[in-house]
């Protein structure tokens, strides 16, 4: 079956053009047009009904990327910016990526090819320059997605802080053998580097060690958590730490949960701390310690700045809306 891409090799235009053209857009020359349909009758390519209906929403249509759905933080920030978008007559197109560069390209494809009008970028795999050559096509913002050296507009919050604090909360609690679990791979440029920041600056601060048995990488669920408490738990005593920051309530859910069913006590063998604050925390068999994060906020200031974007309107973000906060319960 013949596709967009098809009909615009054979017809030597870009896709654009093609998309512009099945969209009646009123600026493409006859000659483009001829050829077009030339090409489409030579295919036999008939416009798909769902492209065609989601172009015709176009001007009202934000593409929404995220990593993974199920993960809680981005559940409930994709459910704010609905809200948000809702409320100013917009409709949401969401797009998982699972962490594929590739999937990002597909969801920035179809803001070239008109049929989304801005993307809010909530988790980013590709080169930020080739993500900014995109905004020729429409609005990009980035949503808790800190890049500094990017000119593209971000709605972010200060997570180095965050953890330097949350840290600092550990010691002066009176542990001082801290484990870490990133969602990234502890890089420069990987996911969670402000958070790994700050963990590192508080250790160095603190004179604290940086052992590499106790830094555990690409975690993300409860699953992973369990796999890191077993880890910890094969560890002899003397070598265990007393501590561990998560970079997700899931991830330190699992940690517990282990833990708990070997017989650890919590926060006295082990304490933990999560990050994100999620509903259920407050519940657990140990209330977990955490940082909030404004997830609501996130989602209301980026979906407000995008669409500000869109109708051509200033739009200053209420940065008071985007503190972190230390959320202190039992399990630390």
């Amino acid at each position: 079956m013949a596709t967009i891409k098809d009909v615009a090799k054979l017809a030597d235009l870009s896709v654009s053009t093609v998309s512009r053209y099945l969209n009646n857009h009123p600026y493409i020359s006859d000659e483009k047009r001829e050829r077009i349909q030339s090409a489409m009758d030579e295919l036999h390519y008939v416009p798909s009904s769902i492209a065609t209906q989601l172009r015709s929403k176009k001007g009202t249509m934000i593409g929404v990327l995220v990593s993974r759905i199920t993960n809680p933080f981005f559940s409930y920030l994709v459910d704010a910016i609905e809200k948000q978008a809702k409320k100013d007559n917009y409709n949401v197109l969401i797009m998982q990526t699972y962490d594929d560069p590739n999937a990002e390209i597909k969801m920035l494809d179809m803001l070239k090819q008109q049929v989304i009008s801005g993307v809010i970028m909530c988790s980013i795999e590709i080169d930020i320059k080739l993500l900014e050559s995109y905004q020729e096509f429409g609005p990009i913002v980035l949503c808790n997605e800190n890049m500094p050296h990017s000119i593209l507009p971000q709605v972010v919050t200060n997570q180095e802080q965050a953890v330097y604090q949350g840290i600092g909360y550990l010691i002066n609690q009176g542990y001082h053998k801290i484990a870490y679990c990133t969602g990234g791979t502890l890089t420069s440029k990987g996911h969670g580097k402000y958070r790994t920041r700050g963990f590192e600056q508080a250790l160095l601060d603190n004179k604290l060690p940086f052992k590499k048995h106790w830094i555990f990488q690409d975690t993300h669920t409860i699953a992973d958590g369990r796999q890191v408490a077993k880890e910890l738990l094969a560890l002899s005593k003397t070598e265990r730490p007393d501590a561990i920051f998560t970079n997700s309530d899931e991830v330190a859910t699992g940690i517990m949960e282990y833990c708990l069913n070997h017989k650890v006590a919590i926060p006295n063998e082990l304490a933990i701390m999560g990050f994100d604050n999620q509903p259920f925390t407050s519940v657990l068999a140990v209330p977990l310690t955490t940082i909030a994060q404004p997830i609501a906020a996130l989602g209301e200031e980026s979906t407000r700045l995008l669409i500000a974007k869109l109708e051509g309107t200033a739009y200053l973000i209420n940065q008071e809306k985007l503190n972190l906060t230390l959320i202190k319960r039992e399990s630390a």
